[in-house]
């Protein structure tokens, strides 16, 4: 017999410069964030806050972001019957995400619970676990959001409350009051106005017993599994705000037919509808008439969860399709601003606390005391303001963020965003900072610990 010689096993190749996968860290282990949560009264959560980090950098949560986006969301019009339901039907992955989001607080609970700093704690966890997928954090932001809204109507608030607070992830279309936790959303725009929901054309009727009767069809409405959403509508004295179930008290599903999920850049692991209202059964919250004034006490909360923070197989690529977000969040930039002029003019006192807010940091950089200068002068030149709107917001959002750093960051940092956001001393792309700046210990305040 002739014996044939078998050449050892060796690989083809080793791989040398790929660094290893970042698995099974502490997200939460970032000196700027705990520093943070101690200033702003919320240490006793620090605990809490790493056990939660280590979570969300396990290798299984990786897992399940990668499959709450690699298995999208599924439309269901009808059953196999024939009878319509508009359910979405999400990966198991989605659904262990958002337990674990429920499950430690970050959507209603700060809002009962009586220790200081509760909303911060909140805050510190949500920048945290948002950082394994943003997709899902989408109904917790608006749930955690609908509380001080709901609120306008104190007999609503005293039924659902309790329940949106909740730390139980309990998904299903049920009667509301018969599940353990429920989850909220919102249904605002509109394809003929877009951004501008005073062109709403969806009206409310009076239906008796305190229902209203909803007719018409909204543009973009997310989350469309949640329990509960505030909707705008035009009610006789104007645009009104209103409470509309998914399904009503006596156990029948309201009317909220999906016509489609939206195709979307990113963000797709979370489902965005147009739903059509056709008699739905609706319950006024707040006063007729000043709808935009009631959700935006909704509204006001997503947006700072917007600014706390948002792969294939690298991660990378997720983390580029959901960059475009943060920015039409709840309206574009333009409508932000607008926001944030109309404030300013309604209420003076509001002006007056943002540049106290600005003046604890006076005389502690000479490029920070010049420009809460140049932005009083801008603040009041009402010339063309609207035109101004957001070179105007911009310039007070880097005040305010020149303002926390100088007083709470460390020299190096503060010097560099002073020098480059304030002062101008940078180029157009990154890497284009003046010289003199420290950036060896920027960057080992920015990595994880």
């Amino acid at each position: 017999m002739t014996t044939i010689a078998v050449p050892p096993t060796v690989t083809t190749h080793e791989v040398t410069n790929q660094p290893p996968p970042l698995v099974d860290h502490d997200v939460s282990a970032e000196a700027a964030l705990l520093s943070g949560l101690e200033r702003e009264g919320a240490g006793w959560h620090s605990g809490d806050l790493h056990r939660l980090g280590r979570r969300a950098g396990s290798a299984q949560a990786q897992l399940w972001a990668d499959q709450a986006n690699r298995h999208e969301p599924e439309l269901r019009t009808h059953d196999r019957y024939g009878h319509r339901v508009d359910e979405v039907d999400f990966h198991p992955a989605r659904h262990a995400l958002l337990d674990v989001a429920v499950s430690e607080g970050l959507a209603g609970a700060p809002w009962v619970d009586p220790r200081p700093g509760s909303h911060v704690a909140r805050a510190a966890g949500f920048s945290v676990w948002g950082q394994v997928e943003s997709g899902h954090g989408c109904p917790v932001s608006m749930t955690y959001a609908v509380v001080p809204a709901l609120r306008a109507t104190p007999a609503l608030a005293a039924v659902y409350e309790p329940l949106l607070t909740s730390r139980a992830y309990d998904p299903g279309l049920r009667v509301p009051t018969t599940k353990r936790g429920l989850l909220a959303g919102m249904g605002m725009t509109e394809k003929q106005g877009g951004s501008d929901v005073r062109a709403n054309t969806t009206t409310a009727a009076p239906a008796g017993e305190g229902t209203w009767h909803l007719r018409g069809h909204k543009w973009f409405t997310s989350a469309p599994m949640c329990d509960l959403f505030l909707v705008l509508a035009q009610a006789p004295a104007g645009l009104s705000c209103f409470l509309v179930p998914r399904v009503l008290p006596d156990g029948t599903r309201n009317t909220f037919r999906l016509q489609r999920l939206k195709d979307k850049l990113g963000n797709r692991s979370n489902a965005s509808s147009e739903p059509e209202l056709d008699g739905t059964v609706a319950w006024l919250v707040g006063d007729e008439g000043r709808g935009i004034r009631t959700i935006i006490e909704m509204v006001a909360m997503t947006w700072l969860d917007c600014v706390i923070g948002y792969v294939e197989d690298s991660g990378m690529p997720r983390l580029y399709r959901e960059a475009p977000l943060n920015s039409v969040w709840e309206g574009s930039g333009n409508v932000n601003a607008l926001d944030v002029l109309r404030a300013l003019a309604r209420e003076p006192a509001s002006v007056e606390a943002f540049f106290a807010e600005l003046d604890r940091a006076r005389g502690a950089d000479t490029r920070l005391d010049d420009a809460v200068i140049a932005l009083r002068a801008g603040v009041a030149d009402h010339d063309e303001v609207e035109l101004r709107a957001r070179r105007l917001v911009e310039q007070m959002a880097l005040a305010l963020q020149g303002s926390l750093l100088v007083r709470h960051a460390p020299a190096a940092v503060a010097d560099a965003f002073c020098a480059s956001s304030l002062a101008g001393d940078w180029g157009h792309a990154f890497g284009t900072l003046p010289k003199g700046i420290d950036t060896v210990a920027v960057l080992q305040r920015a990595l994880p610990q």
